[in-house]
């Protein structure tokens, strides 16, 4: 079992199937939050759906829209069920706190390499902690 300590963490323990790409977050740019899906067509998650999954992603980008869109997404729940960064920025971890979305940003090593795609994994908030189970 794998099991990796973030710096910073915020949001509710949840378990759940990763999608994994060494790539960015932008909500409002990458994302059609009516479908749930990542839409920019150059993003390496482009086509696939992100409701109820778990992102493991390089980094955050965008601003303050970026961040009240997590808040839209969860009140038309297409929320991915996590958010776990290499890097965020203070913006979107205030869009996490008004969205409710559970976010992991800053580890030892890249993420994106160390977790698998399609794994189950469980976020611990308090223990500022992700296992990878299977």
């Amino acid at each position: 079992m794998i099991e990796l300590i973030a710096r910073h963490a915020i949001g509710d323990k949840v378990s759940g199937s990763t999608l994994v790409a060494n790539d960015g977050f932008s909500a409002r740019y990458d994302l059609d939050r009516i479908n749930g899906t990542f839409s920019r067509p150059a993003h390496k998650l482009a086509g696939l759906s992100y409701v109820g999954k778990i992102l493991v992603l390089d980094t955050a980008k965008g601003g303050v829209a970026s961040a009240w869109m997590l808040h839209e997404m969860a009140s038309r729940n297409k929320m991915p069920l996590a958010i776990v960064f290499n890097t965020v920025n203070p913006i979107l971890v205030q869009g996490a706190a008004f969205g409710g979305l559970t976010m992991l940003a800053g580890f030892d090593l890249d993420v994106t390499a160390a977790i698998p795609n399609g794994a189950t994994v469980e976020i611990d908030p308090q223990r500022k902690s992700l296992r990878v189970l299977d």
